[in-house]
């Protein structure tokens, strides 16, 4: 993961006027992170406008309806565009807010700051889920396959399904002699990026390439977006993709080799790896990003940590109240819950919430 080791520095350059209109009194939005009493504690009207990673989209429907609940006179929209779109339109001052399954590197955390101003960024990881290995054959629902296997299919060394490499690890399945086609997303993508750091760090011998977010092998199917590579799955007989685990409809999924076990996908093994795994030292204060461990035993090791992004300083109080009212809500119970309901996440432990909360309270607006 390349992301800054030393600390932020914010710099004077304030956030340009951003494209929302917003109305809002000098209320505490983080006051009450439980959820409760959130509706007498906040006071806000206005459109809030963010977007970015698709992994997200569930999880952001559930808290935009949950937030939107509580304060009737705000709207909120999230445009699913992908993780690099969202880190672009945050750092270019389009998007206020935005999620990003990537937390961001060296030179987007500078020009970030240098668009956010006083006080820097805010980063923490907002939602976490497995990523499943899906994959279309008739009659089959699961399948054991090592990092080696999973890596030698996408990397296509591995052509059929009836592979040895397959096969050795699943004696009762009846595979067939299909050849595998491996889809992948098209766009930017945080989950590509997510996905080829866990190859690159587990079988690091047959997953030659370095992780980033645009697939780097040319001549496989591809589709934009987590819905876009599902449908494509879904719509040929011997396909395999990667995608977030709550989106992959009647897919069939792999249990995954860590160790001497094959380990299901579920978000309290994924969530898992984030508890288990060091915080990046030298970041700032407000930045909450992980180098995660991919080999602790039980744990499913295939993680989508997809990250929320927001300035500590905004230009004008209308816009930090809501970006904090609404991340407020989302690191409480009530938008926690929300988002393991309709997405499938693994809610953010207490411990991690208490980490983060005090740096979504401190976003306020240029003195």
């Amino acid at each position: 993961m390349k992301i800054s080791r030393f600390p932020r520095v914010g710099s004077a350059v304030m956030v340009g006027a951003l494209a929302l209109s917003l109305a809002a009194c000098g209320s505490d939005p983080g006051a009450d992170p439980s959820g409760e009493g959130s509706e007498s504690a906040l006071d806000l009207s206005g459109e809030l406008n963010g977007g970015g990673a698709s992994s997200q989209e569930s999880a952001m429907e559930a808290w935009r309806a949950g937030f939107q609940s509580q304060n009737p006179d705000v709207t909120v929209n999230y445009d699913p565009v992908g993780s690099g779109g969202g880190r672009e339109s945050f750092i270019s001052g389009a998007f206020p807010f935005a999620g990003s399954d990537a937390a961001l590197d060296d030179e987007e955390m500078a020009d970030a700051e240098a668009q956010c101003g006083e006080g820097g960024v805010v980063e923490y990881p907002g939602y976490i889920s497995p990523v499943a290995v899906a994959f279309n054959l008739e009659g089959i629902d699961t399948l054991n396959l090592t990092p080696e296997a999973i890596a030698g299919i996408f990397a296509g060394e591995i052509t059929a399904w009836d592979d040895e490499a397959i096969a050795a690890d699943n004696p009762d399945a009846d595979l067939p002699s299909t050849d595998i086609t491996v889809v992948h997303r098209s766009d930017d993508s945080g989950t590509t990026e997510n996905f080829q750091e866990y190859l690159n760090t587990v079988v690091p011998d047959v997953w030659t390439w370095e992780p980033e977010g645009i697939w780097p092998i040319e001549g496989q199917e591809s589709a934009q977006g987590t819905s876009g590579v599902v449908s494509a799955a879904q719509a040929g007989e011997g396909t395999i993709t990667y995608a977030d685990a709550s989106q992959i409809a009647d897919l069939g999924t792999a249990h995954v080799g860590v160790g001497d076990e094959f380990v299901e996908y579920t978000p309290e093994a994924a969530a898992a790896v984030v508890e288990g795994s060091p915080r990046v030292e030298g970041t700032s204060d407000h930045v909450f990003a992980y180098d995660l461990k991919r080999d602790i035993a039980g744990t499913y090791p295939i993680v989508l940590v997809s990250y929320h992004l927001a300035c500590a300083t905004y230009e004008d109080a209308a816009t930090a109240d809501l970006v904090k009212g609404f991340y407020s809500y989302i690191l409480s119970d009530e938008g926690q819950a929300a988002a393991a309901d309709s997405a499938g996440s693994a809610p953010l432990s207490s411990e991690l919430r208490d980490q983060f909360l005090p740096s979504v309270e401190a976003i306020t607006a240029a003195g």
